[in-house]
């Protein structure tokens, strides 16, 4: 799918997906299609997920038949609204129930019970036993807003023990993996409710979901490996699983009891029975556990932070009820399976990350010690292919752009760029560039994922580049809409369906995206290290020649002046070209600069590898020769005379520069001009004894 990335280091929340049409497949069961995206983000599936979100799962008026339901006043414990079977279960009519207390039904002492469960006082907990007209329930309560609900639960007989759950918490508490846990956990619950069938499911970003652990009885079909769409568990079930981390379902063959009145007295709207145990089944997941041959399901949510990471279910093909207290502690057992999957992701995480950034810290280190951004990053020890797997990747600096690997020969314009995102700075990131970025795909049609990073301010940017990957997905029942009733209904069949979903490729993941982000962040700070060292270099350097100029000639001196303090001897020499002038005056300016260039190189050429030569102006050049005496001051001037004894080839063209050098020996505390105006005045003297000479 495609993002645009801004990277937020305060934030660590992922962007949205824009998530494209895809052509939805038809055909016999169990054919293998070919789409060009996933049946998630069909039109058929999204119309599906917002009608789900139009169901009022919360609020459906009504309670599963095999317990009743009693909304109270907190204050009186008075009962205001009952569910309409009370005398099937309770032995009393929904009429006579209103308007008397709880403690008429069950006892003072068992109020007293509810009533310290919803204030949380002490270690009270549900279920409350208590006895109704000879028969055992138990009583779970909890707040709903202005009022208070009491579920009663007929006690069933069970060998439900809180060690046999203890046990399996500890069993499970060994396992190591993520595939461990997952598989661990199945087996062990299925020993604990004794159902036909647990799976557990973990979520993919797009919403859908796969089962990775299940055991089952002997002769159901399995269903490990297979995937599911989002709308089996849409986005306000999720929700709700979100606080309410167990559901229990069993479809008796009576219908929902409806509460009486349908509207709560104290609140006037329909009671919330969201953290209901007994809240109804709606009618669209009647009908899907139906078709799946389920009368009872127990749903076991997996959560991680704030966030629904999975489910575990047990379902099975009769009424089965457990007790409340099985329920619960099959809850605990799941936030410890939630617990280890969390531990073990984070350790995965951490230990993918640790790995990322030691190559990014690789790939910062060679950008720092190479002046060749390109080597640094596409040739060095560790590659850009490094740092993000990809097929191929793109550095584009400075107008030019170089490759390694399998990457398009194409260059994408800044324009284009800014025209995708609406910024010329954000990361593009695509897995279906034909679909997210037509204007891509056009450009470079042989790839399918982008992820293209600009930086710098000049159009720059990296980019990664993957393949098309075809990949196998196996759905739990045909997805289209030949195996449904309608558009909106469950599938009527759950035979495995092979799809293969083409025209993407592998993902970019957020760790991808966060080191895209932060290798920017080291080549914007290279590029502004790099500018800066560039003006300083300008500031102490000849712009025409790339000499020290006089400003570092002048550092440069003090330098070697502070040496001669420690009897390391040190002479200057001053050179001035003699028939400049008249080359500058006859043949111009750019003749006269590139005279000026071949004369610095002679120079250069002549003197010893720790003496410095500088242009301080014109024509004139100044050596500083560190522990150089006076007969080592003679024979440098000797050399540069000499060089320049001969015509200087520029351009073609020979021209006749002469030079002339005032040679100066520093004494002890001599400051750097003073130094530096007795060689000028020995430069003088040579050019009035002739010129084409070197003098004191």
């Amino acid at each position: 799918m495609t993002n645009t990335f801004v990277p937020d280091h305060s934030d660590d929340r992922d962007t949205g997906d824009a998530v494209a049409l895809p052509r939805v497949p038809s055909g016999p069961q169990n054919a293998p299609q070919i789409v060009h995206s996933d049946v998630t983000s069909s039109a058929d599936e999204r119309e599906r997920l917002e009608a789900c979100a139009r169901e009022l799962i919360r609020v459906p008026g009504s309670v599963q038949p095999h317990g009743a339901l009693l909304s109270v006043d907190l204050e009186t414990f008075t009962v205001i609204q009952v569910s309409e079977n009370a005398i099937d279960i309770l032995g009393i009519a929904a009429a006579a129930l209103t308007g008397t207390t709880v403690a008429d039904l069950m006892g003072a002492e068992a109020v007293e019970e509810c009533r310290a469960i919803i204030d949380h006082r002490g270690l009270a907990a549900n279920p409350v036993s208590a006895r109704i007209n000879g028969r055992r329930f138990d009583v779970i309560v909890h707040e709903a807003g202005p009022v208070g609900i009491v579920e009663c639960e007929p006690v069933i007989a069970s060998e439900f023990s809180a060690a046999s759950v203890h046990a399996a918490i500890h069993r499970l508490s060994t396992a190591a993996t993520v595939p461990e846990i997952y598989a661990r956990t199945a087996v062990e619950l299925r020993h604990l409710t004794g159902y036909d069938r647990v799976v557990v499911y973990r979520f993919h970003p797009d919403g859908h979901g796969e089962v990775v652990g299940e055991e089952v009885v002997e002769g159901l079909e399995p269903y490990l490996g297979l995937h599911f769409p989002a709308s089996d568990i849409p986005a306000q079930a999720r929700q709700l699983y979100l606080t309410k981390l167990t559901r229990a379902i069993v479809l008796d063959d009576l219908p929902p009891a409806p509460l009486v009145p349908a509207l709560n007295p104290l609140s006037g709207q329909p009671l919330d029975l969201g953290q209901a145990e007994l809240r109804s089944v709606s009618p669209h997941h009647m009908e899907f556990m139906r078709n799946m041959g389920q009368v009872t399901t127990l749903s076991l949510s997996l959560v991680h932070g704030d966030q629904l990471i999975g489910m575990i279910t047990c379902a099975h093909r009769s009424s089965k009820r457990l007790p409340f207290l099985l329920r619960e502690g099959l809850s605990v057992l799941a936030r410890q399976v939630s617990m280890q999957l969390g531990t073990a992701a984070e350790i995965e995480r951490l230990t993918r990350i640790d790995a990322v950034r030691t190559v990014r810290a690789s790939l910062a280190r060679q950008v720092r010690s190479s002046e060749d951004l390109a080597s640094s990053l596409l040739h060095g020890e560790f590659t850009l292919l490094d740092l993000i797997p990809a097929d191929g990747a793109t550095l584009h600096v400075d107008g030019e752009s170089m490759s390694i690997a399998d990457a398009p020969d194409a260059v994408i314009d800044p324009a284009l760029l800014a025209s995708l995102t609406g910024t010329d700075t954000a990361i593009v990131v695509s897995d279906a560039v034909s679909t997210d970025y037509p204007q891509l795909h056009v450009l470079m049609p042989q790839v399918a994922g982008v992820l293209v990073v600009p930086f710098g301010t000049d159009g720059d940017y990296l980019a990664w580049f993957r393949r098309e990957t075809v990949s196998a997905v196996t759905w739990l029942g045909d997805q289209s809409l030949a195996n449904r009733a309608t558009p909106l209904t469950p599938r009527t069949s759950f035979a495995s369906w092979s799809q293969s979903v083409a025209g993407k490729s592998t993902p970019w993941d957020r760790l991808a995206l966060l080191e895209a982000s932060e290798i920017r962040h080291d080549l914007n700070a290279a590029l502004l290290r790099a500018a800066e060292s560039e003006l300083a270099r300008v500031a102490l350097h000849d712009p025409l020649t790339g000499l020290p100029n006089r400003r570092l000639l002048g550092d440069r001196m003090e330098q070697a002046l502070a040496k001669r303090e420690r009897e390391v001897p040190v002479a200057l020499l001053f050179a001035d070209l003699d028939s400049f002038k008249a080359i500058n005056d006859s043949e111009g300016h750019g003749a006269g600069d590139a005279v000026i260039i071949a004369a610095a190189n002679v120079i250069r050429s002549t003197i010893r590898s720790q003496d410095t030569v500088a242009r301080i102006g014109g024509d004139e050049f100044v050596v500083v020769c560190e522990g150089a005496r006076a007969a080592d001051a003679d024979a440098a001037a000797a050399r540069i005379v000499e060089a320049f004894s001969a015509p200087l080839l520029v351009g073609g063209s020979e021209y006749e520069v002469g030079v002339s050098i005032g040679i100066a020996i520093a004494d002890a505390g001599q400051a750097p001009d003073d130094l530096l105006r007795a060689a000028d005045a020995a430069m003088y003297r040579a050019k009035q004894g002739g010129r084409g000479r070197a003098s004191y």
